[in-house]
């Protein structure tokens, strides 16, 4: 009986992954953006090397550690370690920019507003020229999937009722799922038990008919001896 709901219980957690699943589809991938190449006009600092590094608003500074010196383009492959820059979970815009810091403040080359429709091309690219600045190009071939999934079938205003209605029937879809996971664990534990008392009975008649076939020898055994006497 343990097994059968041990079976259940897994069956349980194996339908509520994939319900999870399912209904979150956009949050599993992404399209990843990364720098291909870079050319600095100037620097801000004087003193020293710059340290300069790209940021997007509340994200992680990602540093670009080979980019030193002005007049120089810089080539990446998009598999270095300090790849990629960001992702784009959606068509919606990030304010980014490309920064330098040094021993006293940080400065900045430029901030503006990445998107995932300023990719474009066959391998979706994208290039950047702040005047007297730098020159960069990035890539994000995801972003056209992107792009073009949302210029496909552009989503429908939904009214107040059409939105209740949907929220409505997820939350009946829901249930139903939870209720059949709940019957399945049910089901397997009823035909669980009474496969159990099945074999339980079949123990009990056979010892039954043991104890039987052994009694009736005795009753032969005894019998024997009295006629020899």
């Amino acid at each position: 009986m343990l097994c059968s709901m041990n079976s259940g219980v897994t069956l349980f957690s194996f339908t509520s992954l994939i319900i999870l699943i399912s209904c979150f589809p956009g949050h599993v991938t992404g399209a990843v953006v990364t720098l291909h190449s870079i050319e600095l006009y100037k620097t801000h600092e004087w003193l020293s090397k710059p340290t300069v590094y790209f940021q997007c608003k509340g994200e992680n500074k990602t540093i670009l550690p080979d980019v030193k010196k002005t007049k120089v383009v810089y080539t990446f492959k998009g598999e270095e370690s300090w790849q990629p820059l960001t992702n784009f979970t959606n068509k919606k815009c990030k304010r980014c920019g490309l920064y330098e810091k040094d021993f006293l403040r940080h400065d900045t080359f430029d901030e503006w507003e990445f998107c995932p429709s300023d990719f474009g091309g066959d391998t979706g690219t994208y290039t950047l020229l702040k005047e007297k600045e730098f020159n960069a190009t990035f890539l994000c071939p995801e972003c056209l999937d992107l792009m073009s999934d949302h210029k496909a079938s552009p989503p429908p205003p939904l009214s107040d009722s059409e939105k209740k209605s949907g929220k409505k029937g997820l939350h009946v879809l829901v249930v139903i799922a939870i209720c059949a996971a709940v019957a399945a664990v049910v089901i397997i534990g009823f035909v669980g038990g009474y496969k159990y008392y099945q074999k339980r009975k079949r123990q009990q008649e056979q010892a039954r008919f043991l104890k039987l076939f052994e009694e009736h020898d005795d009753m032969e055994d005894e019998l024997g001896l009295e006629e020899m006497i």
